[in-house]
């Protein structure tokens, strides 16, 4: 990892000579893939790119592991608006050292996110910061078919978090501190179980993740497991179906960035100070997920709402020139 933050280093350089260079930065071609907070963001670089900054922007279907194979092997598309890296760190590492790809900003700036998580009025009122806060209550927690226990929603029968959840369940001593696991059945029924929680102010616990349209909806807060990540227990045992002692763990933060192609750093000009320095938080994509599926809307729907309703986290990507032009646009 101290190899790709020198890289993103020695990259600002790069980015601060481009400046120099042509305002046009001619036609791109950018990844729209298909997840919900990178498709809103490949459309948001498509407004801001055209409008502010002259380009010609193409968009072009992706996912993770396509796009990652054809940026490094040729050279195509220019950028990848959302690349969860902890997938291809490796190969991405290498292909930074050699200079065929270039690491732009840290698009989600607090990662992905997985973990367990309480409403916030809940923690708030009764003071529940971590996993074990939240053992010694299981009053709050209703859901179970047992009343007299409280309830721990995991993912739907067939999700890999099912496994992973199953076995941190039992690390952490939910059993033997009075909860019973719930199958939300669905991943409908699971933000069911979460917006029903939170509609009727009621306590829920279980596992979900960020940014999520569920989590843009409601406030909800992450517990902290109070252990560290152990990647050799999580692979030897967290992950695994009916491992027979799992111990205490913590998922890792998924480090999610814009890559492009050195191509795309030298004809970028301007554009590359903005590729280098856009971010958002979880809590602001969540808000236009939710929006989005509120209103069945599409990305592109999504990129207009952010930019018309966030104007000041936008703004302060750009330039105050490029800024005017994209006002003027929407």
């Amino acid at each position: 990892m101290k190899k790709l933050f020198a890289t993103v280093a020695a990259t600002a350089l790069v980015g601060m000579a481009s400046s120099a260079m042509a305002e046009d930065c001619g036609t791109i071609t950018v990844a729209e893939m298909n997840w919900a907070s990178a498709g809103a963001i490949s459309q948001i670089d498509k407004i801001i790119l055209e409008n502010g900054y002259g380009c010609n922007v193409e968009l072009v279907a992706g996912d993770t592991m396509p796009t990652f194979t054809s940026m490094n092997e040729k050279g195509e598309p220019d950028m990848a608006p959302e690349l969860w890296i902890n997938a291809v760190r490796e190969p991405l590492d290498q292909a930074v050292s050699e200079g065929s790809l270039i690491i732009g900003g840290e698009i989600l700036n607090e990662g992905g996110v997985e973990g367990f998580w309480v409403p916030t009025f809940i923690a708030e009122e009764h003071g529940i910061k971590t996993v074990k806060d939240a053992l010694a209550r299981p009053d709050l927690f209703k859901g179970a078919e047992d009343d007299s226990k409280g309830g721990f929603f995991t993912c739907p029968t067939g999700w890999n978090c099912r496994i992973t959840t199953g076995n941190l369940f039992r690390a952490f001593g939910f059993d033997e501190a009075g909860f019973e696991m719930v199958d939300p059945g669905s991943a409908a029924g699971l933000d069911g179980s979460i917006a029903r929680a939170n509609e009727r102010k009621e306590g829920w616990l279980g596992y979900y993740w960020a940014p999520t349209s569920i989590l843009g909806k409601y406030d909800m807060t992450l517990l902290d497991f109070e252990v560290p990540h152990d990647k050799a227990e999580w692979d030897k045992c967290t992950v695994v179906e009916d491992c027979p002692d799992p111990k205490p763990n913590s998922w890792v933060k998924s480090e999610v960035f814009t890559v492009v192609t050195d191509d795309f750093a030298n004809k970028a000009g301007p554009a590359m100070d903005y590729i280098k320095g856009r971010t958002w938080d979880n809590r602001t994509a969540g808000k236009v997920l939710a929006w989005m599926s509120d209103n069945q809307a599409a990305n592109e729907d999504g990129a207009y709402y952010f930019l018309e309703n966030f104007e000041d986290v936008w703004t302060k990507w750009v330039s105050p020139e490029a800024a005017e032009k994209i006002k003027a646009s929407l």
